[in-house]
């Protein structure tokens, strides 16, 4: 699968972690940064990456920050874009199951590793249902951006 990665300072290191994690599950990554832990803004890498999923360059993200709050907040402001945080396996997968989430956000202050590679292994397995509850709900969502943001592709 095609991923994008990204953090800010606070998962920095959790987002070499899973880089590595992820590459060696045979996924091709693409990492928009930070390259550091030097203090930057959340917002900027929270953009870049949920513009490569929006624009097709990665079919899903994963997005790590302090708390995981910051960044989902961030994430979410593009259109298109289904960013949680999850702390939990059941949340990893089932967003993707019943939501199509597209984003896992993760708070690198909050998961250890041992916890963020099981939550990124399961968002990663897991795929759309297509039900039609499912199907139906997620209109309803998609309606709400297409009604306040309408220019939005």
């Amino acid at each position: 699968m095609r991923l994008v990665i990204g953090s800010d300072h606070a998962g920095y290191e959790l987002k070499q972690e899973l880089l590595g994690y992820l590459r060696g599950l045979g996924h091709e990554v693409l990492d928009v940064g930070t390259n550091s832990t030097a203090a930057v803004d959340y917002p900027d890498y929270a953009e870049a990456l949920a513009l490569a999923v929006r624009d097709g360059k990665a079919e899903r993200g994963v997005l790590i920050c302090g708390s995981g709050v910051g960044a989902c907040v961030a994430a979410n402001k593009i259109p298109g874009i289904r960013a949680a945080i999850c702390h939990d396996s059941y949340s990893a997968h089932q967003g993707v199951e019943h939501d199509n989430m597209n984003v896992l956000v993760l708070g690198a202050r909050i998961v250890g590793s041992e916890l963020a590679r099981e939550l990124v292994r399961d968002y990663l397995r897991a795929q759309f249902s297509n039900e039609e509850r499912h199907v139906r709900r997620l209109g309803k969502v998609k309606a709400i951006e297409a009604h306040y943001c309408p220019t939005s592709r």
